[in-house]
């Protein structure tokens, strides 16, 4: 008997020991911060946020339209300028490095991304009163909240998914998730107050976000504000290679 309380004993610290790794080390394991690879003068903006400094890769242009990208997890999002540029000439691009990417100061969270994402739309907003918000995966978590708080006119998540809590609890079944994860990225809580009109995007091979995690999050939605479509043969990572991505991104703009 005294051996089988030994072993119980032991093994209670270890889980206990690892619920505490799973707590200290979570943000590591949900941010994968990147370097800028486009660095010029004329591609950056420096945003002065209450305790950082982010940066955001820009193309300025002229005129009432802009749009704002948030990106993945582990996503240089200036990469994208050569290909936005080409693709949407009327706006004006913004491109959001979260704290601790591509040369933005601080460590990220859901909370600081949230206040910075929405310090740099009221930004943008005083130039181009017509804001489309765009986000992809992890950032688009982050276009929603943004769109649900501030007059966007468009809204664009690419291989969204409904909650990142419900995500890890299925990838991580023997931890409590709900008490340890402090970023929870519910989409599903904002998307009932978005009015603007809503599309979605979603690979057909996704093999990181489980389909079911963006249809659910679109069953959120209120009645006629969005619209689902599906990206023929597209991976989670490799759906912007697909021509149909791009047609479906202008059509969301």
């Amino acid at each position: 008997m005294s051996r089988m309380v030994s072993l119980l004993a032991l093994l209670g610290a270890l889980y206990l020991a690892l619920c505490v790794a799973a707590w200290v080390l979570q943000r590591s394991l949900i941010y994968f911060p990147q370097p800028r690879a486009i660095d010029s003068p004329a591609t950056l903006l420096r945003l002065p946020v209450a305790d950082a400094e982010v940066l955001v890769s820009v193309r300025p242009h002229d005129g009432p339209k802009a749009l704002l990208y948030f990106g993945g997890n582990a996503e240089d999002v200036s990469l994208n300028l050569p290909e936005f540029t080409r693709a949407f000439p009327e706006h004006a691009l913004y491109l959001l490095h979260y704290r601790g990417y591509g040369g933005s100061s601080g460590s990220p969270s859901e909370a600081a991304i949230t206040r910075d994402a929405m310090a740099l739309f009221d930004k943008v907003q005083a130039a181009h009163p017509h804001i489309v918000v765009v986000g992809r995966s992890l950032g688009a978590a982050v276009a929603v909240r943004l769109a649900s708080q501030r007059p966007a006119s468009r809204l664009v998540l690419i291989t969204p998914f409904h909650s990142l809590q419900e995500f890890a609890a299925s990838q991580f079944p023997y931890l409590p998730v709900r008490w340890l994860l402090q970023d929870k990225f519910e989409s599903w809580k904002y998307a009932p107050r978005i009015a603007v009109p809503t599309l979605l995007i979603a690979a057909e091979h996704d093999e990181v976000i489980p389909r079911s995690s963006t249809e659910t999050l679109y069953a959120h939605f209120a009645p006629g504000v969005a619209r689902l479509e599906i990206v023929p043969g597209a991976g989670h990572n490799s759906i912007d290679a697909s021509p149909r991505f791009l047609e479906l991104l202008r059509s969301g703009l």
